[in-house]
């Protein structure tokens, strides 16, 4: 599968990246097929430098199939190659993670309650079904226990 992504570049704490199209199985900086802007995040959002694309090779490359990542299609919006992507909704984002955990169970189990109720009965209904064959098995068995503890009673009665 084809994917117009960023590949990193630059040195450490001063990245630039390359958009480039790739097959999906190659790594992120690893082998592409071909590049087709740049992108530097250092630079201010007004400055013209700091991205750049070839709107006909990405245009080509989306008509050929290749899908761009979450951040690439961000891009490919704001300078109106594509239609802008719908954001997603992350209620949980601007929560620390240490207290996303404490919160979460309490409205996932709310959740998670109401079906489990509902489940609660019809698993206690099949139990009883299930039930009602064993209770048929059971008294065969309990009765040959009986009949045992009687032949042995008997038997001891006889030696008595």
């Amino acid at each position: 599968m084809l994917k117009l992504r960023l590949s990193r570049g630059g040195t450490k704490k001063r990245p630039v990246y390359k958009l480039v199209v790739a097959d999906s199985r190659f790594s992120r900086d690893g082998r592409f097929i071909e590049k087709v802007g740049f992108f530097n995040p250092l630079l201010p959002k007004e400055k013209k430098e700091r991205i750049g694309l070839e709107a006909e090779r990405i245009k080509y490359w989306l008509g050929q199939g290749a899908k761009p990542t979450t951040r690439v299609a961000r891009i490919l919006g704001e300078n109106e190659l594509m239609p802008m992507p719908v954001n997603g909704n992350n209620p949980q984002k601007a929560i620390p993670k240490k207290d996303r955990k404490k919160e979460a169970p309490t409205a996932e189990a709310k959740k998670e309650e109401a079906p489990k109720a509902d489940a609660a009965p019809a698993q206690q209904k099949k139990p009883k079904k299930e039930e009602a064959p064993k209770a048929d098995a059971a008294p065969t068995a309990e009765a040959k226990k009986k009949e045992a503890p009687k032949k042995e009673e008997a038997s001891k009665g006889e030696k008595k």
